[in-house]
């Protein structure tokens, strides 16, 4: 298998795995936080930061680009101190996987908090913990099924982001071209060997994530 072939799959591995970090970090402190906190407008707030679950590819990829195109004040401050435009590059793929990807992390780090027993976190309390001991020794801890299944379904999810990349990352092979906007391109050159090729990577991939978090709350 040449370059043509590995290029995109290494490329949406890579793209994944940093969005996946960034998601891992903001879902669960996220999710600390409004379990934590009661405060006006907090539904509507939680409801903003879900809604990628539910809108259109698209419209994600319209909205990224009305965020971070040139017109806006992060897109002018972002090309200021890259030295260019963040649109049709590799950090705008790995944006537009983020942004598809945290919904999944949050609900389930949130999911995972709450099902914490209160009990053995305030023990640790008695006990003279601080608050992010708590959270480190406590609560993360016996989270740990929930918080994997984020992080697996998280990561499937970035890899296969499609709508959102294409419109805010574009498809620029080597560059920006990932396996869902690789396998697009494959399809409509009618080069269907290739494109088999790709979706049988991610469906092996997608596959064996799905099944792990089957293992998970057996």
């Amino acid at each position: 298998m040449n370059i043509q072939f590995w290029s995109p799959v290494l490329l949406s591995l890579q793209t994944a795995a940093v969005a996946l970090i960034i998601v891992v970090i903001l879902g669960v402190l996220l999710a600390k936080w409004m379990i934590a906190k009661n405060f006006k407008g907090k539904i509507i707030l939680e409801t903003l930061l879900l809604l990628p679950l539910v809108l259109p590819p698209t419209v994600v990829g319209f909205l990224l680009i009305i965020i971070f195109g040139r017109n806006s004040w992060i897109g002018s401050s972002l090309e200021q101190l890259l030295g260019q435009p963040i649109m049709f590059t590799w950090p705008a793929a790995v944006i537009a996987a983020s942004v598809v990807a945290f919904p999944m992390m949050y609900q389930s780090a949130k999911t995972g908090f709450l099902s914490v027993d209160k009990g053995a976190e305030e023990a640790s309390r008695i006990d003279g913990a601080s608050e992010w001991q708590v959270f480190l020794f406590i609560t993360l801890p016996l989270s740990i099924k929930a918080l994997t299944a984020g992080v697996i379904l998280s990561f499937a999810r970035a890899l296969g982001e499609f709508g959102a990349t294409l419109m805010f990352a574009g498809n620029l092979p080597g560059k920006t071209q990932t396996m869902p906007t690789a396998i697009y391109v494959a399809f409509e050159s009618g080069n269907m060997e290739l494109a088999w090729l790709w979706v049988s990577v991610i469906m092996v991939i997608s596959f064996f994530m799905l099944l792990a978090t089957r293992f998970l709350h057996s």
